[in-house]
Order: structure tokens, then C-alpha cells, then sequence
């Protein structure tokens, strides 16, 4: 796992999101991937974050990790990524009697980062803890105007408008998905998984 994301990471970037994904006319990917650009190029002069939504494989934590990686390397940025089902995971171990870390510890880098990715937003088991660490984590974050980017397969619909789809509200539930729209800008990308497309990917 550890190798597959150090792959992933080193190929994590704008032009080669723009060479392997945008091989067709597709205004969504272009457009996310002009919006990626120039909050990277504007950083840290920026008033909101950004939300990848779309179906597994279309580049959303590509994107997401592009943007990362040119505003540690070209402004200094304390930045951060998280599967959100791995930092859950992380907090929850410092509750182990046996694990030195405590849990402050583990959230006050999240809290603090001059950007945080969070990927996979809502693919997490819910829960009342969840929920709250969760956000504890944004709303902090939302107070102290500090840039976070999220990433999530779940299609932001508003609430009951389709029984038959599971969406981002019914993952977050509706005072997330209310501070997120507050924080960033949602953009849905759509295409093929590129995964899919490119054979050597693993």
C-alpha cells in the first residue's frame, strides 16, 4: 500500500492529470482542472477551498494532491493529506492506554495545516463520534481561515430530492454539508476511470 501511494504521489501532477484524463472534449475536467491551477498559483491569498466530487477514478485526489505538492514546494506550505477513513483510524488508536500518542496529538497538525486534503469524504462508517471529530476538524479549521480541500464519491443532491441515491448529506449529514458549501467550491468531475485506461497503474 505504502509503494502504491508513493507511485501515485510522484505522478500526482497537472500536467499529467491534463495528459492521461482530459482526452476528450470534457468541460468539467478542464474546468477542475483550471480551478486546481490557480488556487495553487494564488496560495495562500485565497478565500475558499475546494470539493472534487465524482466517481471513483476521474482524478479527484489526483487533482487534489497536485495542488499539495506545488504549494509545499513552491510557498513553504505546511500541508497535509488524509484519507479521512485513515485519520479516523489514527485518532482512534490513541484511545489504546498503550499508545503514547494522544489524540491531540494527532488533530492539532490537521487543525494547524496551511492546507489539508481530505480524501474520501463519507466513505467512513458513521457514527455519533464521527460526526463530531469530524466537525470538530472542519469547523476549527473554517474559524481560523485555513485552506482544506475535500475529496468525495458521493453526489451532492439536497436532502430526499432522489431516495434511490445514497449523497454527501446523508454520509455528513446536513451541518457539514451546510459549513462545507461555506467553505469551499464544489466541482463535479465526470469521465471514464482512468484507471482503467492505463494498464501499467497496477
Amino acid at each position: 500500500k505504502q509503494r502504491r501511494r508513493a507511485a501515485f504521489w510522484a505522478k500526482a501532477l497537472f500536467n499529467a492529470f491534463d495528459a492521461n484524463l482530459i482526452t476528450y472534449d470534457n468541460a468539467p475536467l478542464d474546468e477542475a482542472l483550471s480551478r486546481a491551477r490557480k488556487l495553487a498559483d494564488e496560495f495562500p491569498v485565497i478565500n475558499r477551498g475546494l470539493f472534487f466530487l465524482g466517481d471513483p477514478g476521474v482524478g479527484k485526489t489526483h487533482l487534489a494532491v497536485a495542488i499539495l505538492k506545488q504549494v509545499i514546494l513552491t510557498r513553504g506550505a505546511r500541508g497535509l493529506f488524509y484519507d479521512t477513513r485513515d485519520l479516523l483510524k489514527v485518532i482512534r488508536g490513541t484511545y489504546n492506554a498503550v499508545v503514547r500518542t494522544t489524540e491531540l496529538d494527532v488533530l492539532r497538525p490537521v487543525m494547524e495545516a496551511d492546507l489539508l486534503v481530505l480524501d474520501d469524504l463519507g466513505a467512513e462508517k458513521t457514527s455519533e463520534w464521527v460526526e463530531e471529530t469530524l466537525n470538530l476538524i472542519v469547523n476549527t479549521r473554517y474559524n481560523e481561515r485555513r485552506a482544506t480541500i475535500f475529496t468525495s464519491n458521493y453526489p451532492d443532491v439536497p436532502p430526499e430530492s432522489n431516495p434511490d441515491v445514497i449523497s454527501l448529506h446523508d454520509r455528513i449529514g446536513f451541518r457539514m454539508r451546510s459549513r462545507l458549501h461555506e467553505m469551499c467550491d464544489f466541482l463535479d468531475l465526470e469521465g471514464a476511470d482512468y484507471r482503467m485506461l492505463l494498464p501499467n497503474e497496477g
